[in-house]
């Protein structure tokens, strides 16, 4: 059977972001994972179904970063102490990040400091690998998935802009708590990851918006969807993500064990409020269009007077 024009193409570009991602390795963003997916697709002759599915999800996450980016110039009160005192008083008056960081972090990285950071660059490359799997599985869910990450990432920038809160790093940069290293960067630099340039890439970062996790919150609600969709025993281990991303950001200073336990909790809501709000959503477009043709029709009326 001889390929289309369209698979052919297809083909071409899977291999070419395959190639470019290797020599010029960069932070797997959703604009990317778009441009891929499109790629991959075309070797099927879906791309089109594959858009008109994720390109809301991918432009859904992009608002969203647009907005969080904006947040701490609405709200310049920057919050730096509730979460260490949080953590101290859990922990018994230590600070967790403090702790793994004197037991496992010698200035040196360690293989492990890379398998943890590999696991976080996962944060949109998971999430979008299994929204296809649920579109093409689980077909139902597919817009609950997607009102549930909405959900999760309305919150956390509401959170962001009410509640500013610095990473550990930063509170130890000025001196606020002892000393604690940017872990993540030592590993992305040993990487040799570079910022490719992306629609991504052009939203200015927030290094204030630590609380709540959503790193955390993603994982978790990954995690929450595979126990639930799928009947293998083996389901379980998808639980190992969330707690190598727990694990992974306190100990590699970029979060407190609280934005951790508050993501998770975000997850957890917007899962169990996704149903509802979406048959609002549904109910809302619906009326939307019935009062639409009612308006068509009685103009119809009008002109045939």
């Amino acid at each position: 059977m001889s390929l289309k024009v369209t698979q052919v193409i297809g083909i071409v570009g899977v291999v070419a972001c395959a190639v470019i991602f290797w020599l010029k390795p960069s932070f797997p963003t959703p604009d990317k994972l778009l441009v891929f997916l499109t790629f991959l697709f075309m070797c099927f002759g879906q791309a089109i179904e594959m858009l008109k599915r994720f390109a809301p999800f991918v432009a859904i996450i992009l608002i969203y970063e647009s907005f969080r980016g904006i947040a701490d110039g609405l709200n310049s009160k920057v919050n730096f102490t509730f979460m260490v005192d949080f953590d101290r008083w859990l922990f018994g008056g230590t600070l967790p990040t403090s702790s793994l960081q004197n037991w496992l972090w010698n200035g040196q990285i360690q293989w492990y400091d890379f398998a943890l950071y590999l696991v976080y660059m996962m944060h949109f490359v998971f999430p979008i690998a299994l929204a296809v799997v649920i579109w093409k599985k689980f077909p139902k869910y597919y817009w609950r998935f997607i009102t549930c990450y909405g959900l999760l990432m309305l919150g956390g920038f509401l959170t962001y802009l009410l509640f500013p809160a610095a990473p550990p790093w930063m509170a130890s940069d000025k001196g606020l708590i002892e000393p604690i290293s940017r872990i993540s960067s030592h590993v992305w630099f040993a990487l040799g990851v570079n910022d490719f340039p992306s629609l991504y890439d052009k939203i200015a970062p927030n290094p204030v918006a630590a609380v709540p996790s959503l790193h955390a919150a993603f994982a978790t609600l990954f995690a929450l969807f595979v126990t639930t969709l799928f009947k293998s025993r083996w389901r379980f281990l998808s639980l190992v993500y969330p707690a190598m991303i727990y694990f992974g950001t306190v100990y590699q200073g970029e979060h407190y064990v609280f934005d951790a336990v508050l993501g998770a909790i975000y997850a957890l809501a917007a899962f169990y409020a996704a149903p509802y709000v979406l048959k609002g959503i549904i109910r809302t477009v619906q009326q939307g269009r019935r009062r639409l043709a009612a308006g068509y029709a009685k103009l119809g009326t009008i002109n045939n007077k």
